[in-house]
């Protein structure tokens, strides 16, 4: 098993990425190659998407306490 191998749940993508374009707006940086274009246009339709779904709506409290009260119906992955 690979130890930088995670699932991330929606709710986790959606604050990843709306944290790292915050973080590019504050710092200014609009030099980009073809490879960051790339990744920049993952980004935007990725956020796109899941800022669709209700997980915009969720937060780190609501996740958690979603995950304390499936722990004993034994999901899988």
């Amino acid at each position: 098993k690979d130890a930088n191998a995670a699932l991330l749940s929606n709710f986790e993508v959606y604050q990843l990425l709306t944290d790292l374009k915050q973080r590019r707006k504050e710092s200014g940086k609009t030099k980009q190659g073809s490879g960051q274009q790339n990744l920049n246009t993952i980004m935007y339709e990725t956020l796109k998407y899941i800022s669709k779904t209700p997980c915009r709506y969720q937060s780190p409290e609501t996740v958690r306490e979603f995950l304390v009260a499936m722990k004993d119906h034994k999901l899988t992955k």
